[in-house]
């Protein structure tokens, strides 16, 4: 069965799969959705025998149906290859009574490399199939792991160029090492003064800008995304929960069938989404256990039905979930609206124009498989540090943050269910944080003195990323003010 998306604010707004990949954003500034979630055609059991990419195959064949198999299976033999430290491409590693669900194994060491290794495969094939004769700019803004991961999976990639906007002062120093050290004559990395709503509405804006549009045309230019808004970024990360939940199967800790619960720390809410499909494709999850932290909107949202955005913006230890306005979120209201695209348009409206929108009761009867939880700084820290003195094992401030909820979730609910925590990042993205977290004394280290010492204590060697950004050149230095961005692509691009 062909499947088709539309728009959340306009559902007669229909594409293709490709077709949605390449626009990124729908024109009326909506998120594509597929017109009805499809489920399995093979048996728990059946994908349990596979690999990582034969059940990649499995599960995007069931969305992206405008490919042929040998498209679809080039996409993905391009993208999960030596790019990635293990065979397995995602790890599942129990400890302390939770299965971790290890991410970090590709290029960037954050769970992004998960999709965006792919996306620049699906959009080129994408590109060619609709043909579009324009060079693809990728234009996105990050809060730290996006960008990289973005940058490394298109950089060099014919037919494409990136530009990525981040917060000058609201990632890690490791993630901007990262970033403003990228290789990559098709590839641009600017700072922004301001935080990452900013940057990201500042994209928006351009994406929903018909002059610029018109201006990049003629110049033979055309944009895309690769933000989490973009369907092939969700699509690839379904994946893994499928993944995980037939790893658990094949090493017999459960059997097919069996309810295990999901716990993802989240910001922009895509990943957790993904897992939301996951469950509707008939995979047995009994909650999706959403992990905030200070900045805590959409554990608010869960508790109350309503989301404000109105509200400080806190930084935290764990800035990828730095983040007030989570684009992904919209796909669910649509959803919980029972795809009423007009309820959904007046929504994200009122999100626009009053910076808060509360759904009906209606809406809310249909967010029970969710569950809401934050962790503050002090938890967070306390986290780390009790699962390194009890195992030895060493988490990122992000997955922390999903352990914490989860602790904090199992007293209350009394749950026992099998549970995979989304472990997003790899500890050393964040050294500073974790190892504070750890000990106090570590605090007057640099920063690859800690990436050292994290590697002596945790006895995981160092990953090929931070080695590489030991020494490297910062080949990146443009900031500008958030009211700027415009100015800087068309500088980019135009001249």
């Amino acid at each position: 069965m062909d499947i088709l998306y539309n728009s959340t604010r306009d559902s007669k707004n229909v594409v293709t799969a490709s077709k949605a990949i390449l626009k990124g954003l729908a024109e009326d500034g909506g998120l594509y959705v597929p017109q009805s979630i499809p489920k399995f055609d093979k048996t728990i059991e059946q994908l349990a025998s596979m690999d990582y990419k034969e059940l990649a195959y499995e599960v995007m064949k069931l969305y992206i149906t405008d490919f042929s198999e040998e498209e679809l299976k080039n996409c993905i033999d391009k993208a999960y290859d030596s790019k990635f430290d293990t065979k397995d491409i995602a790890v599942l590693r129990e400890e302390d009574g939770a299965n971790y669900l290890e991410l970090f194994h590709g290029a960037t060491i954050a769970f992004k490399d998960m999709a965006l290794s792919i996306l620049p495969h699906l959009l080129i094939t994408s590109a060619k199939k609709n043909n579009v004769k324009n060079e693809i700019v990728i234009l996105t803004a990050t809060s730290g792991d996006t960008g990289k991961a973005a940058l490394e999976g298109f950089a060099g990639v014919k037919g494409a160029r990136i530009i990525v906007f981040y917060p000058k002062d609201g990632v890690s120093p490791i993630q901007e090492k990262q970033m403003v050290t990228q290789k990559g004559d098709n590839t641009y990395v600017v700072g922004i003064r301001g935080n990452f709503d900013d940057a990201q509405s500042g994209v928006k804006a351009m994406f929903n800008d018909k002059e610029l549009a018109k201006k990049l045309d003629d110049a033979g230019f055309m944009f895309s995304s690769a933000n989490s808004i973009n369907i092939g970024r969700l699509v690839p990360q379904i994946v893994y929960y499928v993944y995980a939940y037939t790893r658990l199967v094949a090493s017999g800790k459960i059997k097919a069938g069996d309810k295990i619960n999901v716990v993802v720390p989240t910001g922009n809410f895509g990943n957790i989404l993904a897992a939301y499909y996951a469950k509707h494709m008939g995979l047995n999850i009994n909650k999706l256990i959403c992990a905030s932290n200070d900045n805590k909107v959409l554990y608010d949202f869960f508790n109350t039905g309503a989301y404000d955005k109105n509200r400080e913006f806190i930084l935290t230890s764990s800035p990828s979930m730095d983040i007030l306005i989570s684009s992904n979120l919209e796909r669910l209201i649509y959803d919980i609206a029972g795809k009423d695209s007009a309820k959904t348009k007046e929504l994200m409206n009122q999100l626009s124009s009053k910076g808060r929108y509360d759904i009906d009761e209606d809406m809310k009867k249909k967010l029970d498989d969710f569950v809401g939880g934050y962790a503050s700084e002090e938890d967070t820290f306390k986290t780390i540090k009790n699962l390194y003195e009890k195992t030895g094992y060493i988490i990122d401030t992000h997955t922390a943050v999903a352990a914490t909820v989860y602790n904090d979730y199992k007293k209350a609910a009394n749950d026992e269910l099998t549970t995979i925590i989304a472990s997003t990042a790899s500890p050393y993205k964040f050294t500073r944080s974790v190892m504070k977290a750890i000990d106090e004394k570590y605090e007057s280290m640099s920063d690859f003195e800690l990436v050292d010492e994290l590697s002596r204590i945790s006895k995981v060697k160092i990953p090929a990323a931070i080695e590489t950004i030991r020494t490297a050149p910062v080949l990146h230095d443009t900031v500008c003010d958030k009211d700027d961005m415009k100015k800087v692509v068309e500088g980019i691009l135009l001249g």
